[in-house]
């Protein structure tokens, strides 16, 4: 085995307990990785924060979107300590939401510059290997446009009666997102609390199918009531 990939291999893969599976959005089915396991990892490779390795913040911004959002970003350099020497930088940019549109209006975090700066750090812990196993697998699915999908026969649809329609715990036509922050309330889940578990900065766009599955999902997390 080449010295080149000691610390890759020794790092790649994270053990069962460090993922947790996406339950919602673009990325539903997908691993999201614990970012103290990252941590852990460094300092089990290099030493303690600070001695075996270190990072410096070299800018935090915003930048302003459309309709009224605006996203925090974070730049840094990870340095690791290898034989005693320090490394040149391994730079690293992360991004989260500050403001975000929601259908209730506008939705302000108050962790945005925390959150950019946990994705920055697992951008440049990326560059030594760590959890690359994952990346590996998940990385064409996140900045990769879709294939485009062979379009499906247009089926006749099929009389049924009316005493065979079933209401919906969302309503037919369009997603009442009033009615489904209800939903999660009732489940003792604050919109802050549904936005973390969905892994999702805004839920604008999101189906009342894809809102449905997400109710399912929150009603089968042992959230202590």
């Amino acid at each position: 085995m080449s010295d080149n990939l000691t610390v890759y291999n020794a790092v790649r893969q994270p053990p069962r307990e460090a993922l947790k599976e996406i339950q919602a959005g673009r990325m539903k089915g997908k691993s999201d990785i614990n970012p103290m396991w990252r941590l852990k990892v460094l300092t089990e490779q290099f030493g303690m924060c600070g001695v075996g390795w270190r990072y410096v913040i070299t800018k935090q911004w915003l930048e302003t979107g459309g309709k009224d959002e605006i996203a925090a970003f974070v730049n840094i350099e990870l340095f690791v300590k290898v034989s005693g020497e320090w490394s040149e930088a391994i730079p690293g940019t992360g991004g989260s939401s500050f403001v975000a549109a929601e259908s209730r209006g506008l939705y302000t975090s108050d962790e945005c510059f925390k959150m950019a700066l946990t994705d920055a750090i697992s951008v440049s812990c990326k560059a030594l290997g760590v959890a690359a196993d994952v990346y590996w697998n998940s990385d064409r699915f996140k900045y990769d446009k879709p294939e485009p999908q062979p379009e499906k026969p247009i089926k006749k649809p099929v009389e049924q009666k009316q005493t065979e329609q079933k209401p919906v715990t969302l309503g037919q036509g369009p997603v009442n997102f009033a009615n489904f922050f209800i939903t999660c309330k009732a489940l003792g889940y604050s919109s802050e609390e549904v936005h973390a578990f969905a892994k999702a900065e805004s839920l604008k766009g999101w189906t009342r199918e894809m809102l449905g599955e997400l109710i399912k999902d929150l009603k089968a997390n042992p959230k202590a009531q």
